[in-house]
């Protein structure tokens, strides 16, 4: 008996190798779509972040770049915050200014001249007008000028010939009556900073700066037998005019009324020593209340 031969495959048979392959790939698909849904998240944040960058370009622009212009204008900036503030002299007068007053009189016939000038300082919120005596006292009128370029006629209210000190009243005072400060004498020292305000020959609202020389100084009023004691000594210039203005400390504060120079020649300028009646003194003419 002779065995049957198939020459033709098994239509059943298939390769050994198809499978390995298909699952070769499927694995592949599976690792390619987990690494594809871990990217996912980062992937998400850099686009937000993109957006978000292009977004705060759009709102937020960039400065513009700087010109020769910017450069320029920054150093003129820095250079004028370095600028320094103003003089201690410029602050005095700015304190005082507005309470300093010019005085203007007619004399009798034997006075030295028919017309004489001075400088006072307003004490008070009623316009009071402390001066020195020696500039009113022969006077047949009085005008003083404010500040504020409006003029009076003025009476003598107050003298007082042991201290050469006057108080005038305005018939007409102004609006706005600028009374100035009032400082304490007693705190002057020899060096302490000392201002005179004036009218020195007529040349309205001056200042002249120096220090305090000397304290508690003595002084006859030429032509009379009148000594005046306890005056200031200043070396702030004082001539014709400034008789009557207020002396100032450095905090723009009157401490005293220039009542006198000294000059042992005949000539009435200023040679390097001018007096004041402390304003503690002076005041009291003026009924103003102690410091």
């Amino acid at each position: 008996m002779s065995e049957a031969w198939d020459p033709l495959p098994r239509a059943d048979a298939a390769p050994p190798a198809e499978p390995a392959a298909s699952a070769e790939a499927g694995g592949r698909a599976r690792r390619v779509a987990r690494s594809a849904r871990r990217t996912a998240p980062f992937i998400a944040g850099i686009v937000a972040t993109l957006i978000a960058l292009v977004a705060y370009g759009l709102i937020y622009p960039p400065p513009r770049p700087l010109t020769t212009g910017d450069v320029n204008q920054a150093i003129a900036s820095a250079l004028a915050s370095q600028t320094p503030g103003p003089a201690r002299s410029e602050l005095v007068y700015a304190a005082v200014r507005g309470s300093l007053v010019l005085i203007q009189v007619d004399e009798v016939g034997d006075a030295p001249s028919a017309h004489g000038l001075g400088a006072g300082v307003v004490v008070n919120d009623q316009g009071a007008v402390l001066t020195a005596l020696h500039v009113v006292d022969q006077a047949t009128s009085i005008k003083v000028t404010f500040a504020d370029g409006s003029a009076s006629a003025a009476r003598i209210a107050t003298r007082d010939p042991t201290t050469d000190i006057a108080v005038l009243m305005p018939e007409s005072p102004p609006q706005n009556v600028v009374p100035a400060t009032i400082g304490n004498p007693a705190a002057m020292q020899i060096g302490s900073e000392a201002y005179v305000v004036g009218n020195p020959f007529g040349l309205y609202g001056s200042l002249s700066a120096g220090v305090v020389s000397g304290l508690d100084r003595s002084f006859q009023q030429p032509g009379t037998s009148q000594v005046l004691h306890g005056l200031i000594q200043v070396d702030a210039a004082v001539n014709p005019g400034n008789s009557g203005g207020p002396l100032v400390d450095r905090g723009g504060r009157v401490v005293g009324i220039v009542t006198a120079l000294v000059n042992p020649t005949n000539q009435d300028v200023f040679i390097g020593i001018g007096l004041a009646v402390p304003i503690n003194v002076a005041g009291g003419a003026a009924g103003l209340p102690p410091y």
